[in-house]
């Protein structure tokens, strides 16, 4: 495990006796290193080292796996890159920090969007620092190619998949991607709520309703999978996603489906929304804000090292902050109250939508990033959509195997 220990700052202000913070992450793409790099400068100036713990992997997994050898040892980090349901689960076994002190002096409970705080809450306490909001429903665009062949954004999925057609006739490749069960699963929540709208997602992934897991409605959003299968190139199995990002920013290919920290490439390269990429959501998910969140989980530590974690938990919340990190990350600020000066055309469009989810209550987890289904009920779900994505099972079988499997955890 590979530790970057930076100079400790002594210049500014009361630096606490154990002023350092541990801290555990996934984060190793460009724009996701560039984001971090804004945090550890902002603990810096307030004195505080950062022992950083780097583990790249799909969507966090490597790093879940080590924290979890951490904590069985009772020497867990400061705090982790942790969201979604693994926060509840963890703060289920007593591990986790009471940050309410914290939370009180911010006034968190009145600007971080209630359904982020089922996640950053634990039985009335809050045990993370929420810390950026991602939306997954969003589609990324070359540019220069949609120019050249003179396509419209998509409104609807059949006009998604006759872009991709064109696309693909003129020699492009018509979606980047990577035959990463978690990516196609990202792709997997909206194809759910295009095939069947805000009600039926939620009553198929959040009451886990067997008819509806089990359903015509459901087997449309496999056949919406199978679908962008066809229209993939021969290297997808296995590639990064920031690969699939490069691939569209270098125009080797048109479209990429994926959350918004595909972003943070862009913009880490100097890429500008609507000159060189477009941003719109999925077909059929407009009004709808399907997120995954950064947190960081406060762990349970010693009085000598809390001082320094409180002092983490305020910065990760101070809006100067927020706007900085979510600026390069690609994300959105959880702190409803900072201002989108600043941020990008994607960005000022996807910080109205959250706003106006709140209002509407249209704001729903994502399903692949553990926002909206326990773990076990998650990895289901992982399993039935890879064996469907690298076999010739039906949509109307898959959907009637991922009720059968939801219904057996049940």
């Amino acid at each position: 495990m590979k530790k970057l220990a930076l100079t400790l700052c002594l210049c500014s202000g009361f630096v606490y006796a154990n002023s350092s913070v541990e801290v555990l992450h996934g984060w190793s793409s460009g724009g996701e290193a560039a984001a971090v790099e804004v945090l550890k400068n902002n603990l810096l100036e307030q004195g505080i080292e950062w022992n950083d713990l780097k583990i790249a992997g799909a969507a966090g997994v490597n790093a879940q796996n080590y924290l979890r050898v951490r904590a069985a040892f009772g020497n867990p980090p400061t705090a982790v890159h942790i969201g979604g349901t693994k926060l509840t689960e963890w703060a289920s076994e007593g591990v986790m920090a009471n940050i309410n002190s914290v939370a009180q002096k911010g006034n968190w409970d009145q600007i971080v969007p209630p359904a982020l705080q089922k996640f950053s809450k634990y039985e009335g306490k809050w045990v993370a620092s929420p810390v950026g909001i991602h939306r997954t429903n969003w589609i990324w665009a070359n540019k220069q190619i949609f120019d050249e062949l003179n396509i419209a954004v998509p409104t609807t999925f059949n006009e998604l998949m006759a872009a991709a057609s064109l696309i693909q006739a003129f020699g492009y490749v018509p979606f980047a991607g990577g035959g990463q069960t978690w990516q196609e699963v990202t792709i997997f929540d909206s194809a759910v709520l295009s095939a069947g709208g805000l009600n039926f997602y939620r009553k198929a992934f959040g009451d886990l309703d067997y008819n509806s897991l089990n359903s015509a409605t459901m087997a449309k959003a496999f056949e919406q999978l199978r679908q962008y299968r066809g229209y993939v190139d021969a290297d997808y199995p296995g590639r990064d996603w920031n690969k699939a990002t490069a691939m569209v920013m270098r125009g080797d290919a048109a479209m990429q489906i994926m959350g918004d920290w595909a972003k943070g490439e862009f913009i880490n390269n100097g890429k500008v929304p609507n000159k060189d990429f477009l941003c719109f959501q999925y077909p059929g998910t407009d009004g709808a804000f399907v997120f995954n969140s950064d947190q960081f989980g406060m762990f349970d530590v010693s009085q000598e090292k809390k001082g320094a974690q409180d002092s983490m938990a305020r910065a990760v919340m101070d809006p100067g902050f927020q706007a900085k990190f979510n600026q390069v990350k690609g994300s959105v600020p959880p702190n409803l109250e900072v201002s989108d000066d600043g941020f990008d055309a994607c960005a000022k469009k996807s910080m109205a939508d959250l706003k106006q989810a709140v209002k509407q209550d249209s704001m729903v987890g994502s399903i692949a990033h553990g926002h909206m289904v326990s773990s076990e009920v998650q990895s289901a779900i992982y399993l039935v959509v890879r064996e469907f994505m690298n076999s010739n099972m039906s949509a109307r079988q898959a959907s009637k195997v991922l009720a059968d499997s939801i219904a057996f955890l049940k």
